[in-house]
C-alpha cells in the first residue's frame, strides 16, 4: 500500500495519470469468471479454417427499410442499415467457442485492478480508418461520449461509468463508480469506436457533420469492410478492405473471407423467401416453421443446389413471450395476467400453425442451465430466503408450470380458472362483457408489425372473446410500430430477449426499474420490483459461476412467479437454408450457431456446379 501511495504522489508531482503509474497486469483476453481458454499469442480460434480462400459474393436478406448509416441514434432516430457492424470495430471480441471470453481487437491489451474499478485499454498501434488515420486514445473517449450521450440505452448502459480519459499514448481509460462489477471491464470493450476526425470534419456538402442526425453518407470505418454501394431502403453492399490493418490478427483470422457481403431488403417475409427461391438471396435463417415445413419444396431443393441444415443453439437463452404493458392499469393484478396465460392455445396453435416444430418457453432463460426448475435448495433458496418478504410465497412452494391446453377438457378447466381469476381480480361478466365495477371493459390491443402474426393472434383472439375480453389486433408498419413500443404506447406485444451464457448488467436494462422508467429500453413489460432489482445485482456482483448460476435461477422464478408474460414458443435449433456456394469448417464453433458468414468461405467449386451468385 506504501508503494502503491508513493507511486500515486509521484504521478501528481510529475503531472501524471496515477493509474499509468502503478502497475498494471496486461491481459491478451479475460473471461468473466475463470481464466480464457485462448493463451496468449494464440494463432487463431479452433474453430475457423486459417487457410479458408477469400473471394466470392454473399447476398443477405433482410426485412424492413434503412435510411440511416449513424449508428449512435439507432433506436432514437431511423433505421440504420443492417452491415454496420462489418465497418465498425470494438475495442475486443468475443470468442465462440468459450462462454464471455473477450481477446482484443482494435485493443491489444487492457488491464484492470483486482476491485474492478476501472479499465484501460492499450490501442493497437498498427490499427487504422480506411483513410489511413490510426485509431487514436481521443476517438475511444469521443465514441463513448456519443453513445451516452446521444443513445438513452447506451446512456443507461454506461450509467457505472463517471470518466473516460487518455492514459497513455495508446491508452484509455474508464473509471467506473462502484466497485466488484466483474462485466464493467467487458461491457466497456464492447464499445464500438467511432473516428472523431471523421465526424468532426464537413461532409460532401461542405457542412459539418452531425452525429445528433441520420445520415446516408457512407461511414468511415476501421473494420474489415467498407461500404461500397446502396439504394436507400433497398439493398447495400460493403467490399472488403484488401489493406485492411487486422487481416493477420489471431481473432480475426481464417474470418472475414468474402470479397463482397450485400443486404437486400424486402418489406415482406413472404416475399423474401420467393426471393431466396428465385436466387436473390444466398443464405436465410428460417424463423417459420411452417415455411420449414413445406415452404422449401422446389426444384433447386430437389436437386441439390439448395441445402437445409439445422445447427444447435448452445449459447443463447430465449424469452419470447406475449408482453403485458404494466403500465397500463388493467395489467397491474397478477391474477389478471395469469389468466391471459390461462387462455393462450398454445397446444393447438403448435399442432395446427406450427407442425408440432416449437416447445413452449417456461423459463427466462430457456435452453441454458441457467433456468429454474422444480423447488429453490441450496445457495438459490438461501438468497431467496433472504428476500422472502419481497418476492411471492409461491417460489418457496410451487414450480412454475405453463398451463396446457391440449384436451377439450383441459381447455375447459383452464377457462374457468381464469374467469375464477378474472372475477377475484374485479373483472365481472355483464351481457358477455368482462367489466369492472365502474363500468370499463376489459379490452386490449394485440400490435404487431408483421401480418403473419395474424395467424398466431386470432385464435388467442377467439379464446380471449370466450371470457368476455374485448379483443383487437393491430398491424402497423416498422416505423409506427418501433414508436410505439419505444413510447411504451401499447397493451399487448411480442418480445424477445435472448440470454447470453453468463448474464449480467444487461438484466437492468430488460426488467430493472430504472429501465421500466426511460422510454426506448428493454423493459417492455414495465417491471419495477424491488427483490428482482436485488437480484440482478446478485447476479451482476456474484463472485463465482456457483453463485452466478444461483442468483440467475432465483431471478428467473421470480420472474415467472408475478407472470409478467405470457411465455411463446421457441426451437433450439437454427433452422438455415443456402444455395451451395459456401463452406464451412467441419468442427463448427460450440457457441456459436451457423456463424454465417463469420466462419464460412465461397466454395468455388460448389459454385461452379450451382452456377454463380448475381
Amino acid at each position: 500500500m506504501i508503494r502503491t501511495l508513493l507511486l500515486s504522489l509521484l504521478a501528481a508531482c510529475l503531472g501524471l495519470n496515477p493509474l499509468a503509474a502503478q502497475e498494471a497486469q496486461w491481459r491478451h483476453g479475460a473471461a468473466l469468471l475463470g481464466e480464457p481458454k485462448y493463451q496468449p499469442g494464440f494463432p487463431h480460434f479452433d474453430y475457423v479454417n486459417p487457410d479458408a480462400p477469400k473471394g466470392g459474393l454473399v447476398r443477405l436478406g433482410a426485412q424492413g427499410t434503412f435510411d440511416s448509416f449513424n449508428i449512435v441514434v439507432a433506436g432514437v432516430k431511423g433505421s440504420p442499415e443492417q452491415g454496420l457492424g462489418l465497418v465498425y470495430e470494438t475495442l475486443t471480441t468475443s470468442s465462440l467457442d468459450e462462454p464471455s471470453a473477450s481477446y482484443g481487437l482494435l485493443a491489444e491489451t487492457f488491464s484492470y485492478p483486482e476491485d474492478y474499478s476501472s479499465v484501460t485499454f492499450r490501442l493497437r498501434p498498427e490499427a487504422k480508418w480506411h483513410d489511413g488515420q490510426p485509431v487514436t486514445a481521443d476517438d475511444v473517449i469521443f465514441s463513448f461520449e456519443a453513445f451516452k450521450a446521444n443513445s438513452p440505452t447506451y446512456a443507461f448502459y454506461y450509467a457505472n461509468v463517471t470518466k473516460a480519459e487518455k492514459s497513455g499514448e495508446r491508452d484509455v481509460t474508464f473509471t467506473f463508480n462502484e466497485k466488484g462489477n466483474r462485466e464493467l471491464p467487458q461491457i466497456m470493450g464492447q464499445l464500438m469506436v467511432l473516428p472523431k476526425h471523421w465526424w468532426e470534419g464537413n461532409g460532401p456538402d461542405g457542412r459539418r457533420r452531425d452525429i445528433t442526425q441520420t445520415t446516408l453518407e457512407a461511414p468511415l470505418g476501421s473494420g474489415p469492410y467498407r461500404l461500397k454501394s446502396f439504394d436507400a431502403g433497398r439493398n447495400a453492399a460493403y467490399e472488403r478492405v484488401k489493406d485492411y490493418w487486422g487481416q493477420a490478427v489471431n481473432v480475426n483470422v481464417g474470418q472475414n473471407n468474402f470479397d463482397e457481403i450485400r443486404y437486400e431488403y424486402y418489406r415482406d417475409a413472404t416475399v423474401l423467401l420467393e426471393a431466396f427461391k428465385a436466387d436473390r438471396i444466398d443464405f436465410r435463417t428460417e424463423n417459420s416453421a411452417r415455411n420449414w415445413a413445406t415452404g422449401y419444396d422446389f426444384p433447386a431443393r430437389r436437386e441439390g443446389r439448395v441445402v437445409l441444415e439445422e445447427f444447435p443453439l448452445r449459447a443463447t437463452g430465449i424469452m419470447q413471450a406475449f408482453v403485458l404493458n404494466l403500465r397500463r392499469d388493467k395489467f397491474k393484478d397478477e391474477r389478471v395476467r395469469r389468466a391471459f396465460n390461462l387462455a393462450f392455445p398454445f397446444e393447438e396453435l403448435n399442432k395446427a400453425v406450427f407442425y408440432g416444430l416449437y416447445e413452449r418457453v417456461n423459463s427466462y432463460f430457456y435452453g441454458l442451465e441457467l433456468a429454474s426448475s422444480g423447488l429453490p435448495e441450496g445457495k438459490e433458496l438461501e438468497i431467496l430466503e433472504s428476500l422472502r418478504d419481497k418476492v411471492p410465497p409461491e417460489v418457496f412452494t410451487t414450480p412454475y408450470k405453463n398451463p396446457i391446453n391440449d384436451t377439450p377438457e383441459n381447455i375447459r378447466g383452464n377457462l374457468r380458472e381464469a374467469d375464477r381469476l378474472l372475477r377475484e381480480a374485479g373483472w365481472d361478466v355483464k351481457n358477455g362483457r368482462r367489466m369492472n365495477a365502474s363500468g370499463e371493459p376489459l379490452s386490449v390491443e394485440l400490435l404487431s408489425s408483421s401480418p403473419n402474426d395474424e395467424r398466431v393472434f386470432l385464435p388467442y383472439k377467439s379464446v380471449l372473446e370466450r371470457l368476455g375480453i374485448v379483443v383487437s389486433v393491430r398491424t402497423v408498419d416498422d416505423v409506427q410500430y418501433t414508436n410505439r413500443t419505444r413510447s411504451f404506447d401499447f397493451d399487448i406485444t411480442t418480445a424477445v430477449w435472448p440470454q447470453s451464457l453468463s448474464p449480467g448488467n444487461e438484466q437492468r436494462e430488460f426488467w430493472g426499474s430504472q429501465a421500466a422508467r426511460r422510454e426506448g429500453s428493454r423493459n417492455l413489460a414495465g417491471i419495477s420490483d424491488p427483490a428482482v432489482d436485488v437480484l440482478i445485482d446478485k447476479i451482476i456482483y456474484a463472485k463465482d459461476r456457483d453463485e452466478l448460476v444461483a442468483a440467475t435461477k432465483a431471478l428467473d422464478r421470480v420472474l415467472l412467479a408475478h407472470h409478467y408474460v405470457v411465455p411463446q414458443w421457441t426451437s433450439l435449433k437454427q433452422r438455415t437454408a443456402r444455395w451451395d456456394r459456401y463452406s464451412h469448417p467441419e468442427t463448427m464453433p460450440r457457441y456459436g450457431g451457423a456463424a454465417f458468414p463469420t466462419v464460412w468461405w465461397y466454395d468455388e467449386a460448389k459454385a461452379a456446379k450451382v452456377g454463380a451468385p448475381r
